[in-house]
């Protein structure tokens, strides 16, 4: 009998033990199931907070600081983008006054004002562009092109005129443009892009404020009368280190620069060369001011303003030439406060 209650007693703990690796061995199924999903959320959280790129699709959600061109491959598309690249960073050499093309106006570069080549962020960057567009433009009232956006580029910030939108250099520059788009989602704006967020001051602008934090902050390398810093041998020849923000050289006063919203929000986000838009030198009221004691100087006119917005309901506020729609005088457009509604 005691043989037979020791037997039994052996089976109980052999159950036993086939019950806990049972236990465990279901504990470790469902860990397997939950701890994936525990990680997809913690990656998801992350990247909320700082989106850089999507893990599975490789897709750019945000432009980061330091974002490098790729390569370009050996290839004729690869070429053509590599010119492209070129003629917005040497645009005065290669289309500028006095070259064989002779398309812009001015000796700008392309990346006066599309900093690093078109690369950084809330510097209107190139990248993602060719995913969004064609999209509604209040200027001329219609569904554009980039094709479109580019030559209008050309006609107000580069002074110039439009090309065929089947150029080499048109390719060329598109070329580019989805070179760096390759990544980037297609119908959906990259954190990054257009400009900083901007606060206007409720009050005018005060172009004598302005004009003292220019001399403090701008004049060492735009120089005190605006004219820039004009390139050397070896160093941008024929173009500028460092642009002309008014005068001859400078874009004409129908560019987007030329509105005070604009301008601020770009020298906030951009000025002095080497502030990022996280960590800006100059603070809402101080871009608002110096943006209006730059664009209170004379710049070129550009040709046939008053075509400019067909539907006056959708010219900006600041929009610093007539017509208008309201009875606001062009000061207060050109200044503010905008405090009025359009």
């Amino acid at each position: 009998m005691k043989q037979i209650h020791h037997d039994d007693q052996g089976v109980a703990d052999i159950k036993g033990v086939l019950r806990y690796v049972k236990i465990l061995a279901v504990l470790c199924v469902l860990l397997l199931i939950i701890l994936p999903i525990l990680l997809h959320f913690k990656i998801g959280n992350t990247e909320a907070k700082e989106p850089k790129e999507d893990i599975k699709t490789g897709s750019l959600t945000a432009i980061a600081a330091g974002f490098e061109i790729p390569p370009f491959d050996d290839t004729e598309e690869g070429k053509m983008a590599e010119y492209g690249h070129k003629l917005i960073t040497e645009t005065y050499a290669l289309i500028g006054p006095g070259t064989q093309k002779a398309i812009t106006g001015n000796k700008l570069a392309c990346s006066s004002c599309h900093l690093d080549g078109g690369t950084k962020s809330f510097a209107a960057p190139y990248i993602g562009l060719s995913g969004v567009f064609p999209i509604y433009i209040g200027r001329e009232d219609k569904i554009e092109s980039l094709e479109e956006r580019i030559n209008g580029c050309f006609e107000r910030s580069m002074n110039g005129k439009a090309i065929d939108v089947n150029s080499k250099e048109m390719r060329a520059i598109m070329s580019y443009i989805k070179h760096l788009s390759k990544d980037a989602p297609v119908g959906t704006r990259l954190k990054g892009q257009g400009f900083v967020d901007f606060k206007a001051p409720d009050r005018a602008a005060d172009i004598k404020k302005g004009a003292i934090i220019y001399k403090n902050t701008c004049a060492t390398c735009h120089g005190p009368d605006g004219g820039g810093l004009k390139g050397t041998k070896g160093n941008r020849e024929g173009g500028y280190v460092y642009p002309p923000l008014w005068g001859e050289d400078a874009y004409n006063d129908g560019a987007g620069m030329a509105r005070l919203l604009t301008a601020a929000r770009f020298i906030k986000g951009n000025m002095p060369l080497g502030v990022t838009h996280d960590a800006p030198l100059l603070s809402d009221e101080d871009a608002f001011d110096v943006a209006a004691y730059i664009n209170s100087h004379e710049r070129p006119v550009k040709a046939n303003r008053e075509l400019d917005y067909p539907n006056l309901a959708k010219k900006p506020v600041d929009c610093p030439y007539p017509p208008y729609q309201d009875e606001i005088s062009q000061e207060q457009h050109q200044l503010g406060p905008f405090t009025f509604k359009k």
